[in-house]
């Protein structure tokens, strides 16, 4: 099973949703870098179940623990390894499905791939997993943050309503001002009164979140395989429930022409930098950034475990009804805002990294 991710800032994850403890070893963090504990842990706090009526109530407080790697405050340049201990597991709640598979989980698939899978909460293919990423992408983020990149995610769609204004015109950081996490606050209510009443009847429902990044300069990106675009797509298609990625005018440019889409370059007279007039390419052009905003959109399903009796078969073919049980958000996007952030995070300080390497 591949637990690892990234060429140069690479990141191993480990543990299990009702296990002791999940965690992450990050390599090739540069020494030297102060790291902020106390922004670390915030990022969790984005991230950690529990936040409203609207997210899973398991009740974790995803307080990390730092076993190596940094020193007086500073990386060392060597493995730098946190762990978050396991709190709340209440592994009764998935003894009913110890022998069912339930529609639209991994369980089916574990069972086929390893023979074994472990039924509590999903073992390794849980959602709760990504709390280690969000661990290692808010140190990436300090990284970052030392070149001018700053990273914004938000809410832009629940179900079928869904928020039309350009990122341009909003005020980003309202997002983290609502449980939803949409910066447009009569909308992120109406979204929220949506997903409660999904919640009510037992159901869940889908969505998109929306990441802008500012400050990446024109360079940064691989050629063919290795496309910073592709790197991107792979890291967000890689969380959990993520049905769809795309970024620039993804499907919608695919109705302009060609002299409508293309992104025509100048040079700003206040920087001398080249710029584009438009930015239909998302920030990025032959898979390298060419210094506008990188603007991308992830879709997720809804989450596949509801309160309601769902037809399935079980581990001998015969058939069974799995009833829904446990603690569980009735949709996903809110909490995974910090998690989509926390990717971007890790593809752009791999790539920081690579292309100064390229220039040694």
């Amino acid at each position: 099973m591949s637990s690892t991710y990234g060429t140069l800032f690479k990141i191993s994850t480990f543990g299990e949703s009702h296990g002791a403890a999940i965690g992450v070893i990050i390599d090739g963090c540069p020494a030297g870098l102060e790291v902020d504990t106390a922004f670390i842990q915030s990022e969790l706090d984005r991230r950690k179940p529990g936040q409203s009526r609207i997210t899973t109530q398991r009740r974790e407080k995803d307080e990390f623990q730092v076993l190596s790697g940094i020193f007086e405050g500073k990386t060392e340049g060597t493995p730098i390894s946190l762990v978050i201990w396991n709190e709340d597991q209440r592994s009764k709640d998935y003894s009913h499905i110890a022998q069912q598979f339930r529609p639209s989980h991994a369980d089916y698939t574990y069972q086929q791939k390893y023979g074994v899978r472990d039924y509590r909460g999903g073992g390794r293919s849980s959602a709760r997993e990504t709390a280690a990423r969000v661990a290692a992408g808010a140190l990436a983020k300090l990284l970052l943050q030392q070149q001018g990149v700053t990273i914004q995610a938000y809410v832009s769609q629940v179900g079928r309503l869904k928020l039309e204004t350009p990122y341009q015109q909003l005020e980003l950081a309202k997002a983290e001002e609502n449980a939803v996490r949409c910066p447009d606050p009569e909308l992120a209510q109406q979204m929220f009164d949506y997903i409660d009443e999904t919640r009510k009847q037992g159901d869940s429902v889908g969505g998109v979140v929306s990441c802008v990044v500012m400050g990446v300069p024109a360079g940064w990106g691989e050629p063919v395989f290795d496309k910073l675009h592709a790197e991107l797509g792979k890291s967000m298609l890689s969380i959990n429930a993520v049905k769809g990625f795309e970024y620039g005018s993804g499907f919608a440019g695919t109705e302009l022409h060609g002299s409508e889409h293309n992104d025509q370059f100048y040079v700003d007279e206040g920087t001398g930098h080249v710029r584009t007039t438009t930015n239909h390419s998302g920030g990025i052009q032959g898979g390298i950034s060419n210094g506008e905003d990188i603007y991308f959109r992830v879709a997720f399903k809804p989450v596949a475990t509801i309160m309601q009796d769902q037809d399935s078969v079980d581990v001998n073919g015969n058939p069974v009804v799995v009833s829904g049980k446990g603690r569980h958000d009735p949709c996903v996007v809110p909490r995974a805002v910090p998690i989509v952030e926390a990717m971007a995070a890790l593809v752009l300080a791999d790539f920081y990294l690579r292309n100064k390497a390229a220039k040694v």
